[in-house]
């Protein structure tokens, strides 16, 4: 055959896939499977691919982009309009719900990037109006600076994406009520090591674990820090005088219930 001739009959393999974009792997593959059969062959026996060969494999292509198996392909190509329209619909519909699902999956992307850089979701006037006049959204971004590079302030992330102004209302709110009850034991002289302190200081450590994962160890050294960080300090002693060490007192009598030297204990 001439090259003139071959030129007329069809495409060699090497430019079908140059102009369809898959491999020559792939064609001879789909030729031996039958799902696209090149039209004509050279005197040598090479294969020619033709316009309605190409136009098949575009078709494929679009088949394989949905999410069809090959084999399903082929019945499609095959089959009777009515059962290939049915079939397409049935994809389209596929692809539309698979569309929306990732389109739910970036926007859940997005809110987590967001509460990764700022830390949390709400303006500075919802977190003033949520958290009390003596908030302030500057904490928030020091906390950042200070622990943005650590596994807590990842769990604090995933789970402020998540979180509506209305999440957030009801976390302070029972952080409120927790804080008075602690307050209302303090005056009351409640002893550390008692049932009812153990018990209010489990109910603190869960409240720290509506932002990330607290350990006994690791309560034990937010306690210490309820005494030495000036306000943390003086936060705790407004609600009640003396209530910062009888707070990391209960939490250290607490920790031992379960194990933990507070001495010793560590961020872990």
């Amino acid at each position: 055959m001439t090259k003139r001739a071959a030129a007329d009959a069809g495409l060699t393999v090497g430019v079908a896939a140059t102009r369809t974009g898959v491999t020559i792997r792939t064609l001879h593959h789909w030729d031996a499977i039958g799902l696209v059969r090149p039209s004509g062959r050279t005197d040598s026996g090479y294969r020619l691919y033709t316009a309605a060969d190409l136009a098949r494999i575009h078709r494929v292509l679009i088949y394989r982009e949905l999410g069809v198996p090959l084999d399903d392909i082929k019945t499609l190509l095959e089959a009777p309009a009515g059962d290939a329209m049915a079939s397409l619909r049935e994809q389209r519909d596929q692809l539309r719900e698979r569309a929306d699902r990732m389109h739910r999956m970036a926007g859940a992307l997005d809110r987590l990037i967001e509460a990764r850089e700022s830390g949390i979701l709400l303006s500075a006037e919802e977190q003033v109006e949520i958290f009390g006049r003596d908030w302030q959204p500057s904490w928030v971004e020091e906390a950042r600076d200070q622990w943005g590079d650590t596994v807590q302030w990842a769990q604090y992330a995933e789970r402020a994406a998540g979180r509506t102004a209305e999440h957030w209302q009801q976390i302070a709110a029972g952080v409120e009520a927790l804080n008075a009850e602690l307050a209302a034991a303090c005056r009351a002289a409640v002893a550390p090591g008692s049932d009812q302190a153990n018990a209010l200081a489990e109910r603190h450590r869960a409240s720290i674990g509506a932002y990330f994962d607290c350990t006994h160890s690791m309560h034990v050294c937010l306690g210490r820090r309820y005494v030495t960080d000036p306000g943390f300090a003086a936060f705790y002693d407004d609600l009640a005088p003396g209530l910062a060490t009888w707070l990391r007192d209960i939490i250290d009598a607490n920790a031992r219930v379960h194990g933990i030297d507070p001495e010793s204990a560590t961020w872990n």
